[in-house]
């Protein structure tokens, strides 16, 4: 898959934020990178000419663990009448070798039973959020509290993969989903703030949820260090891919806040 796709864009947002003058393009800047404990469960099926495929669940019959991923996200807030901007992306990527006892199909393959076999899931995502915030709510709290309202696009770079041997069989695809957008910021303090992110969406039989809580301490100037949980909860049924899965696990973080 060509993550490049994704990847340029990324970077041209970066350097655009960062050596354009603060003050002039952005109110406000924010940019963090940190590292996700992303723990995968839940069950991943795609069917074929073969039929119905096996329903495999991520950690008992592909032996997925844990595993803790890089991450990247900008808020840059605009001036009032321009809408804000959000960015994120966060790679997500698993890899197991297991056997079973029965054949399974995936795809357009079977495989035999008894025999080992590696996979391999993929479902990097990219984020971009246009949001406003509620100026009256910060007025009247003295700018202790903030509340944010938007649309998100989520781009995801999904592949997985099954091999044995000499036989392999793959499905990837690029989906595009949007979501509604949520944000809470409570700072009672300079030093200190709570915060709360939500990304969602429902249609039909499909529905996909990202949460994310955080603790922000800003020990010197603009720097800031942060950890928290994030939960992910996705079901679709996408070009005969079938997932039910959940990714959650603690996060820390470190950046820098103007």
């Amino acid at each position: 898959m060509k993550k490049s796709v994704f990847f340029i864009p990324l970077m041209v947002v970066l350097v655009v934020l960062f050596i354009s003058p603060v003050r002039t393009y952005a109110l406000g800047l924010e940019a963090a990178a940190g590292y996700w404990n992303q723990a995968p469960s839940g069950d991943l099926q795609y069917s074929g000419a073969l039929g119905e495929g096996t329903k495999l669940n991520l950690k008992e019959d592909l032996n997925y663990d844990s595993k803790a991923r890089p991450y990247l996200r900008v808020k840059a807030d605009l001036p009032l009448f321009l809408p804000n901007i959000y960015f994120m992306a966060t790679p997500m990527k698993y890899e197991g070798q297991s056997s079973k006892d029965f054949s399974f199909t995936f795809g357009d393959k079977t495989f035999n039973a008894s025999v080992p076999f590696e996979s391999m899931l993929q479902a990097d995502h990219y984020d971009i959020a246009v949001y406003y915030s509620l100026p009256f709510l910060n007025t009247a709290t003295a700018g202790s509290l903030n509340v944010e309202l938007g649309l998100n696009l989520r781009i995801i770079d999904f592949e997985a993969k099954v091999t044995q041997g000499a036989l392999s069989e793959s499905a990837n695809y690029t989906l595009p989903i949007p979501m509604v957008y949520a944000g809470v910021q409570l700072e009672p303090v300079d030093l200190f703030s709570i915060e709360a992110e939500i990304r969602g969406i429902t249609y039909g039989s499909n529905s996909y949820y990202d949460l994310i809580a955080r603790m922000k301490v800003k020990p010197a100037g603009p720097v800031f260090i942060a950890g928290g949980y994030r939960y992910e909860k996705i079901k679709i049924d996408h070009n005969d891919v079938k997932a039910s899965m959940e990714f959650k696990g603690p996060f820390i973080e470190a950046g820098v806040s103007f």
